[in-house]
């Protein structure tokens, strides 16, 4: 009941906004019957459907080009719904401010050209002509002027006659044209600021993903790491996700940046993939170029649960990259322990904390990969000395960042809980949207220090 209630306001929402952008974008600005609005009009129906159907193709089994073919579209259009939708919402607070400024300087042009203005000044106004010669023959003294013009009382202004009605319906109906336009053009002004504000933020969105992670560097002290291991290095890194739109490409650029940092370990913390290994199994091959002093592990992600977990967990592991599917490795001067993610409990694959961290020597640090921040609870009651995680993007797509705060203890960056410090890279790559605003993609250089030293 409560899926489905959860379901119902997804596709209210997702429906209301797109009506909302409809009015604002289409409705608004275009004439009622145009080419341009029947053309908008069928966007606003065929854009969410192409993106239900990105969502949905890769569980439906559709096969992959058809994928790649929904997802450019698709994805691309749900980053720009979001934005136009929030550059709108800024304008309605803008609109009105236009409308006053229009009808502001609307009414100081009428005043101006007004024929009363020409009485302010009685001394420069001309005299008015006299009343005898309204209806009558005016003599004009000047000999060499033309000939004399009549002068029908009918075409005076407020004078009575046959033409006053249909002047005086004129007169009634440039309030409501000009009303019209006045509307017309500041919907035109804010409509067109919108969508370019949100195309500029789509833009440089994209371009962060495309252009590849940052590298980020950050020093965690741990009280049990001794003198020998001080300075040691992990490359950390998380959601990758590899899928119809990101591919071979992206994994290759990922790879160098991390093989630049010369890490002593490489630790990749799930959600690699979006896809299957017949889909999507050469992209990953660059995986087998990583370059540590001790090799580079890996732990599941959610997103691996979605995409044949044991295929690609048999793949990275013939890439030559270590699984840690509740498990544990002795490394110079700590214990590296992984532990499956929380979404195998799903899949009879649920993560084993006692198996990863049970009979161990508690005198020495432990680093725990888990893919997920919401597992620090149980890092801490194992006595974990550091926790590292992904999963949340640092929120991706401003101000989802907020959003992810409901569900998870840490969005990004270094926190401690008691005894045990946790750390939550942003993500190498980008779910749905190849788009990230307000929240970089990053590879993560942990540099451990003793306190002995």
């Amino acid at each position: 009941m409560v899926v489905l209630l959860v379901v119902m306001v997804v596709v209210v929402l997702y429906a209301g906004m797109h009506w909302y952008v409809w009015r604002r974008l289409v409705r608004d600005v275009t004439a009622r019957g145009s080419a341009v609005r029947r053309a908008g009009t069928v966007a606003a129906v065929v854009l969410p459907v192409l993106s239900l159907g990105a969502l949905s193709a890769g569980q439906a089994g559709a096969p992959f080009w058809l994928q790649r073919l929904l997802a450019w579209p698709g994805f691309l259009w749900l980053a720009l719904l979001l934005y136009l939708v929030l550059a709108l919402a800024v304008g309605e607070v803008i609109r009105p401010l236009l409308l006053r400024a229009h009808d502001r300087r609307e009414a100081t042009g009428q005043g101006r050209m007004s024929p009363g203005a020409a009485t302010a000044h009685p001394e420069t106004a001309a005299p008015p002509p006299p009343a005898e010669s309204v209806g009558r023959t005016l003599t004009l003294t000047d000999p060499d002027a033309p000939a004399p013009v009549p002068i029908d009382a009918t075409s005076m202004p407020g004078a009575s006659g046959g033409g006053s009605g249909q002047e005086s319906r004129e007169d009634d109906e440039v309030p409501r044209t000009s009303g019209v336009t006045r509307r017309l053009f500041v919907s035109r002004i804010v409509g067109g600021a919108a969508t370019a504000a949100a195309v500029a933020t789509v833009g440089y969105g994209m371009a962060d993903v495309f252009s590849g992670p940052g590298v980020k560097r950050i020093t965690v002290p741990l009280a049990k790491l001794p003198r020998s291991a001080h300075s040691y290095r992990i490359a950390v890194v998380s959601d990758i996700h590899l899928g119809p739109i990101l591919g071979r490409a992206h994994t290759q650029r990922i790879v160098d940046t991390i093989n630049a940092t010369q890490p002593d370990l490489v630790a990749i913390v799930g959600d690699l993939v979006d896809g299957s290994v017949a889909d999507l199994g050469s992209a990953a091959d660059p995986l087998a170029r990583l370059r540590a002093r001790h090799g580079s592990y890996f732990v599941t992600g959610n997103h691996e649960y979605y995409s044949g977990v044991e295929e690609w967990v048999q793949r990275v592991r013939e890439l030559g990259v270590h699984p840690l599917r509740n498990a544990r490795v002795e490394m110079p001067g700590f214990d590296l322990a992984g532990v499956n993610d929380i979404s195998g409990e799903d899949h009879s694959d649920a993560p084993d904390y006692a198996r990863a961290l049970g009979d161990r020597d508690t005198a020495r640090a432990a680093v725990l990969m888990a893919h997920q921040p919401v597992m620090i609870e149980q890092a801490v009651e194992h006595g974990v000395d550091l926790q590292l995680s992904g999963h949340t993007h640092g929120g991706q797509l401003w101000p989802g960042n907020l959003v992810a705060q409901l569900d998870n203890p840490t969005v990004a960056g270094l926190e401690r809980y008691g005894d045990t410090q946790l750390y939550v890279t942003r993500g190498a790559g980008a779910w749905g949207p190849p788009v990230r605003v307000g929240a970089s993609s990053d590879i993560t250089v942990v540099e451990l220090a003793s306190r002995q030293a």
